[in-house]
């Protein structure tokens, strides 16, 4: 149950979101049409949707779907498969098709998410086949104050180690307490490296970020997942890859073999989910965007530290809240999963989950398992305490589940 005085602070903070809400609101107009312009563009029609098996040889729609990602992320090339399973496995996809033994990869924005410790071989991750394994190199700098690309730092690096094959940009905060990067910001550093470093690899971790601005950022390959922004809600599984041809191209070797690349890969039925998907996401983002923006008002309404603040610019669609402790962790998941459409009525516990390095506390009641798009969070029980929430794949739930994940937190303080 909500309280009345839940309810009342919820409809106050509603209020005085109008303005914020209309920016999202437009954001997601003008991608609607750019979606729409791109699809008339491509001629798409309903035997786009067929499904192929097999080697999938002349798959006009899974070609259709790559041309229309490509187009829509402003790249030379690009492929979208249902078949790759999330969106660090499509991070693994290109950073082991552009490194080889003897190069190093060098990430700008602080440590990557920990999902990809174990791909790279850092921290107590050193699994066989590894990039490490290979003799691939990892450096890292931070950023200032947790908001600024170090540019001095970058440019030492850039000219004095010649083996920097890839550099590497994370636009959402991971589980780090730091601001995610708007599209300006991460072009803006893309032509910063080129400058210096031409035949140098600019790699984006685009996930959460797609369609929370008007436009996507620059680089060599910019790489998401389609149960997160792009997929809609629609999509249930896979992820794209998106970015200058020659990166493209090898990582489609990567994806398959060399020789054969994108022309193979059946469908199976899938295409149509992925197309539409990609036709919802705008309208899904703006609601996830809503809701995101809907927690922060009344979390700190409720006396919270948030992180985006109310009015600030968002430029993905994760919200933070910090929490005193691992208890308050907790408590806002147990309440945002009795929201959820599937699986209300289960208690989330933190458990030790595969490629973290901490035990990770999820509430997730999702149609599709694991997608981030729909309403979830997750926190690593770990200091600083601070809950990672996002998605809501329409803001009349996913206002649901923040009232009650806030009615929960509540509890604590009685």
């Amino acid at each position: 149950m909500i309280s009345e005085k839940i309810r009342r602070l919820a409809d106050t903070c509603e209020k005085e979101l109008a303005e914020e809400f209309a920016v999202f609101e437009a954001v997601a107009a003008a991608n609607t049409e750019r979606v729409l312009q791109v699809f008339k563009e491509l001629q798409l029609a309903e035997r786009h949707f067929n499904p192929t098996t097999g080697y999938g040889y002349n798959d006009d729609g899974r070609e259709l779907a790559d041309a229309a990602y490509a187009k829509l992320f402003g790249a030379e090339s690009g492929f979208v498969r249902h078949s790759i399973v999330s969106g660090t496995h499509a991070l693994g996809i290109g950073l082991y098709a552009l490194l080889r033994p003897g190069d190093t990869m060098l990430s700008i924005a602080g440590k990557p998410y920990d999902t990809l410790d174990g791909v790279i071989g850092i921290g107590n991750s050193k699994e066989e086949g590894c990039l490490a394994d290979f003799g691939i190199k990892y450096k890292q700098i931070d950023l200032i104050n947790g908001k600024i690309f170090n540019r001095d730092e970058i440019t030492n690096q850039l000219q004095s180690d010649k083996s920097i094959k890839v550099v590497y940009i994370q636009r959402s905060k991971g589980y780090l307490n730091r601001d995610s990067f708007a599209e300006a910001d991460i072009t803006d550093m893309y032509l910063f490296v080129k400058s210096l470093a031409p035949d140098v690899f600019v790699v984006i971790d685009n996930c959460y970020g797609e369609f929370c601005d008007y436009k996507e950022p620059m680089g060599d390959l910019l790489i998401g997942s389609l149960i997160k922004n792009p997929g809609g809600g629609i999509a249930e599984s896979g992820a794209y890859i998106v970015g200058s041809k020659r990166a493209v191209d090898l990582a489609a070797a990567r994806l398959t073999v060399p020789g054969i690349g994108l022309e193979c890969g059946a469908s199976l039925g899938q295409t149509k989910n992925i197309i539409k998907g990609l036709f919802f996401a705008p309208h899904t983002v703006c609601q996830a965007l809503k809701t995101a923006a809907f927690a922060a008002k009344l979390f700190s309404a409720l006396g919270y530290e948030v992180s985006p603040k109310s009015g600030e610019a968002r430029k993905d669609i994760i919200q933070t809240i910090s929490m005193p402790d691992a208890e308050g962790v907790c408590a806002f998941c147990r309440g945002l999963q009795k929201g959820s459409p599937v699986d209300s009525f289960v208690t989330p516990e933190p458990w030790d989950m595969p490629g973290y390095n901490s035990q990770v506390i999820m509430a997730a009641g999702a149609f599709t398992q694991g997608s981030s798009l729909e309403l979830s969070a997750d926190a690593p029980i770990r200091p600083p305490y601070t809950v990672f929430m996002q998605g809501g794949l329409t803001y009349e739930s996913g206002r649901y589940g923040v009232m009650l994940a806030a009615e929960e937190c509540e509890k604590l303080k009685a």
